[in-house]
């Protein structure tokens, strides 16, 4: 059980201030794409990344609603942040919800003594990634692509198939551990600094303990948890995208658009047909959020029961935060493209980088198709069915 330690204020002013310092350079970076160390370690040594690890293990034991709030945050001056530091968050979770106390009770510790980064190496669709069991441990050969945050890490959340049965396993594992090769090769149009490349795997041993496999052992609701996290993460970082954009377009509207010059008025920000577009935009970004944090009240709540969670409640977790990921990946989509409408011409010179909020979003929103969301909140509104389990829903 988690407990509120100190209030959510504290934690969010922090991010506030990282993200006033992301935004110094986020254009620059974003076109260079890369890993983004320095503010990587500005992270680290805020705290933030100890933020949901369980108070009695050295974390600071808070909800995940504050988690979602910083990720929204940083995504507002850099959707790539506001990434890494929500699947940090999934990772270190995924401990709590798939594994066992006593992993608990040794990553949790040195995890918060490093001020440790989590990155993955766990895509569930490729299946290249296999494990030989060798008596208690395995040995891991293979490569992972979509390897959100592996460089610059200290642990790495993996899966894995067991060569022989195919079973779908999970681990932990150091990064600079033996065998383990980072290669930061992400060349997308968006999330260019989440270091999302491929890992290779050769002849590197998995350790009795670094085998996460209790929720193959004994499955729960609690240990299906996964999926909710991870959308429910880029649904705030689609939020932040949007209510960022719209905060750029804003200054650029203000001070530097002319009116057209049939509006009738002087000013830009007095032009009617400007002043409808942000009326618009402001309202797709508000009803996203409020679904979102709709959502997220609901899996703190749901989060505090943990193995008590029944499966009735694992499903309206569900259906709430993929309601809340498909209207905030829409709404972002539109107000990310939406805001040279009310910029201007000018405003498409690449020195300004307003692209880039646009090539952010598309680039998540195609990873977990709306489509397949769609069609499981519709069975639940139509037949009363929560959707079943799998790595995405």
């Amino acid at each position: 059980m988690t407990t509120i330690g100190v209030k959510s204020e504290v934690y969010l002013e922090k991010a506030k201030k990282l993200a006033a310092y992301f935004a110094e350079d986020a254009v620059v970076r974003d076109k260079l794409g890369g890993t983004p160390k320095k503010q990587k370690d500005q992270i680290r040594e805020s705290g933030l990344l100890n933020l949901l690890i369980p108070e009695e293990f050295g974390g600071e034991g808070q909800h995940w609603s504050t988690a979602l709030e910083i990720v929204r945050e940083f995504s507002k001056t850099d959707a790539a942040l506001g990434h890494l530091f929500g699947y940090h968050s999934l990772f270190v979770s995924d401990i709590q919800i798939k594994g066992t106390k006593e992993q608990q009770a040794f990553f949790y510790p040195q995890s918060v003594q490093q001020n440790a980064f989590w990155g993955n190496s766990s895509n569930p669709l490729n299946e290249s990634l296999l494990g030989k069991r060798q008596g208690k441990s395995y040995l891991l050969n293979g490569t992972k692509a979509f390897s959100s945050g592996s460089p610059d890490s200290q642990y790495l959340w993996l899966s894995f198939n067991d060569a022989v049965t195919g079973q779908y396993m999970n681990g932990v594992i150091p990064t600079k551990k033996p065998g383990i090769s980072v290669r930061d090769n992400w060349n997308a149009i968006g999330q260019r600094q989440t270091g999302s490349g491929k890992v290779d795997f050769k002849n590197v041993e998995l350790e009795e303990h670094e085998i996460i496999d209790d929720f193959v052992k004994n499955p729960t609701p609690f240990s299906t948890l996964g999926p909710s996290l991870s959308q429910l993460i880029l649904t705030n970082v689609f939020i932040g995208s949007a209510f960022g954009a719209m905060a750029e377009a804003k200054k650029y509207t203000t001070s530097k658009t002319r009116p057209w010059l049939t509006a009738g008025v002087e000013k830009a920000s007095h032009d009617p047909g400007i002043l409808r577009k942000y009326g618009e935009l402001w309202i797709q970004s508000k009803a996203a959020s409020v679904l979102a944090d709709e959502a997220a009240k609901l899996l703190d709540q749901v989060w505090e029961k943990e193995k008590e969670l029944t499966e009735e409640e694992r499903g309206e977790l569900a259906v709430s935060v993929a309601t809340a990921n498909v209207f905030s990946g829409k709404a972002a989509l539109d107000v990310t493209s939406s805001i040279f409408e009310v910029m201007g011409a000018r405003s498409v010179n690449n020195e300004y980088g307003y692209d880039r909020f646009w090539r952010n979003v598309r680039t998540h929103t195609l990873h977990n198709p709306a489509e397949y969301k769609l069609r499981n909140i519709g069975n639940w509104v139509l037949n009363e069915q929560y959707p079943t389990p799998n790595p995405y829903a």
